[in-house]
């Protein structure tokens, strides 16, 4: 094994007119265990600090976050054919409308008794926060649809949270919309001092669809995109 250590100093002598002179090998100096690196520059500093500070202070991702959905599929069953969760072994092939339910969300299942005063045919939930839910009504003997702001006011006339929420609201907006196929939908934005609402309102096979898409204020401010993909995903089936 090598030794750290540089050997004993080696001794030579020479000898002049009786005087003996002694001379010593000079002791090499080490090379250092670890050799000196580079001091990383004010640059590299700054932008690992800026990534670590990025680490730290982002938000962190909602529990709930999802990227992949499942097709629900309506049958808009009167109150009267109504059989209740699976009554209808295959709702695909008689389903009048569509949309998207994101993974991991719950049915609640819809009485005969709420079918028949309010119109609720389906309605899906977050199990964390069962107030951020999508669900949807239609009523049977429309034919077409009414101004936008009559629609909107005949809705609430049924749902009280929405009338709360219209009253409190910071802004309410309305457009018409018009699929491929002609199919005009009116799209509301209700922006509540506690909660957002989105809702789509259509008409075809003789009734009036209105899907609503419904958070409070700090799920909308974490769930946004996927809410808005959950609203824009509602089709009814002769127009997709």
């Amino acid at each position: 094994m090598a030794t750290i250590f540089s050997p004993s100093p080696i001794l030579s002598s020479s000898t002049t007119t009786a005087t003996t002179t002694t001379k010593t090998s000079q002791k090499q100096p080490h090379p250092p265990l670890f050799p000196a690196t580079k001091p990383p520059s004010l640059t590299a500093l700054i932008t690992t600090t800026l990534a670590a500070t990025t680490l730290l202070t982002s938000s962190p991702p909602s529990s709930l976050a999802v990227d992949t959905y499942n097709i629900y599929y309506g049958t808009a069953a009167s109150a009267a054919n109504y059989g209740g969760y699976g009554g209808n072994s295959d709702k695909k092939a008689s389903a009048e409308y569509i949309y998207d339910v994101p993974d991991g969300w719950k049915e609640r299942l819809v009485s005969k008794v709420e079918k028949g005063t309010n119109g609720t045919d389906s309605e899906f939930y977050n199990p964390k926060k069962r107030t951020e839910k999508e669900y949807l009504t239609f009523l049977s003997g429309f034919r077409q649809l009414a101004p936008k702001d009559v629609i909107l006011n005949n809705l609430a006339l049924s749902d009280v949270d929405l009338q709360d929420l219209i009253a409190s609201a910071n802004n309410v907006a309305s457009e018409e919309k018009k699929d491929d196929k002609g199919q005009l939908y009116y799209v509301y934005e209700i922006d509540g001092v506690g909660a957002h609402s989105l809702i789509t309102v259509t008409c075809t096979n003789n009734k009036l669809y209105a899907h609503f898409v419904n958070a409070p204020a700090p799920e909308w401010s974490r769930d946004e995109e996927m809410l808005r993909h959950v609203h824009e995903s509602f089709k009814t089936v002769g127009s997709f």
